[in-house]
């Protein structure tokens, strides 16, 4: 039976609605820190993706038809990004009205210019992300990440991070930080491990941080929020101050869970 999350109900109703238990099992199982969130995170994360999928709109492509198995999916990891960020009668992902979902790769016109010249044509892409109003995702590259929560990559979290960027009206690697003294921290930290990335692919060197991000810095951004949550530990051990500007960011410290959690089993393995 399909659970109908994509109907317009006020988030009052969406919210008094039951999560399935098939869905929670599948979070823990798929979803990259689930299982360090304690059961009153847990609920607020179920809670939120019963909220995204009321309020935004998904759109199979390519012949793809999509079930609630599919938008569970794709909605937890973009709320996994939020969840200590927003409160369930805040704002979700205010500039975002759909999620449009492709069976695999698919192309993609681009226009780009390069001095004087505007080059255009076609790309393959796994994903894309709009500033104003959609998020584009290939299917077989969402399922491959939830195969491997910790390998440091993940279509979703990467679109979704852009999101994020694009908060503050501007795509540019540098989300909306709040007071200002934030953005000198940021700046300074984000932009030294960036132009390090960057080195390191120039020269050819084996980088922690993948090297796409040396692209720009808005993939920069999405780069290492993907190895932040999947890969948490080997990005505060290479790059500590970075890891700590985006636990600040999101107000949460995968690394602290995992030692606390290895603390208790330590504690009753005695």
């Amino acid at each position: 039976m399909a659970f109908d999350w994509w109907r317009r109900l006020s988030r009052a109703d969406v919210l008094a609605e039951a999560f399935p238990p098939r869905f929670h099992e599948s979070i823990l199982r798929s979803v990259p820190c689930a299982t360090l969130l304690d059961e009153q995170e847990l609920h607020k994360l179920e809670a939120l993706v019963r909220v995204f999928n009321s309020e935004k709109s998904f759109e199979g492509a390519g012949g793809l038809e999509l079930t609630d198995e599919m938008r569970v999916l794709i909605a937890a990891r973009a709320c996994l990004l939020v969840l200590h960020r927003v409160e369930l009668d805040g704002a979700l992902y205010p500039d975002l009205d759909a999620i449009i979902v492709y069976p695999s790769t698919y192309r993609a016109l681009y226009r780009e210019r390069d001095g004087y010249v505007v080059v255009e044509g076609e790309q393959a892409r796994l994903g894309e992300s709009w500033t104003r109003g959609m998020v584009v995702l290939a299917w077989d590259a969402v399922v491959a990440a939830a195969a491997r929560p910790h390998d440091g990559h993940d279509v979703v979290l990467h679109e979704f991070a852009h999101q994020l960027d694009a908060e503050d009206g501007e795509m540019d690697g540098t989300p909306e930080l709040g007071p200002l003294e934030r953005y000198a921290i940021w700046s300074k930290v984000a932009g030294a491990e960036y132009a390090a990335l960057v080195a390191d692919v120039e020269r050819h060197r084996e980088t922690s941080i993948d090297p796409y991000g040396a692209s720009n810095a808005p993939e920069f951004f999405a780069v290492v929020v993907e190895l932040f949550f999947e890969k948490p530990r080997s990005l505060a051990g290479r790059h500590p101050e970075l890891y700590q500007e985006l636990a600040t960011f999101f107000r949460f410290d995968p690394v602290a869970r995992l030692d606390a959690r290895s603390a208790t089993l330590a504690s009753e393995a005695r």
